[in-house]
């Protein structure tokens, strides 16, 4: 594991990584508005890692955004099957990406 990023929102399992590993730290929980913060910050900070992302990293990142994306879902009440049935409903009306098209400028 890298060297510890201090202030920044960690899965649940990390603290009991380094410790593990010997790593001195303390840990703190955060209240709601803190957390909702935290959380975006991680979906940026994830964003940036699969944009930059080998093949070989691509599915754990493509996990991790999910897990952050999941979180925020749950802490504003919206839950995994909700954000599925929601995603199939648009994909049913709207489609998908597959088609991998662009709009352009008429005449362009």
């Amino acid at each position: 594991m890298e060297k510890i990023k201090y202030n920044k929102l960690v899965r649940d399992g990390i603290p009991d990584l380094l410790k593990e590993q010997g790593k001195s730290f303390s840990t703190g929980v955060l209240n709601d508005k803190e957390y909702s913060i935290k959380l975006q910050e991680a979906l940026v900070e994830e964003m940036e890692c699969f944009v930059e992302s080998r093949h070989d990293k691509l599915a754990g990142d493509i996990a991790d955004l999910l897990e952050i994306i999941y979180a925020i879902a749950e802490q504003r009440g919206i839950t995994e099957p909700e954000i599925e049935f929601t995603r199939q409903m648009k994909k049913k009306q709207l489609g998908g990406y597959g088609k991998k098209l662009i709009i352009e400028p008429a005449g362009g």
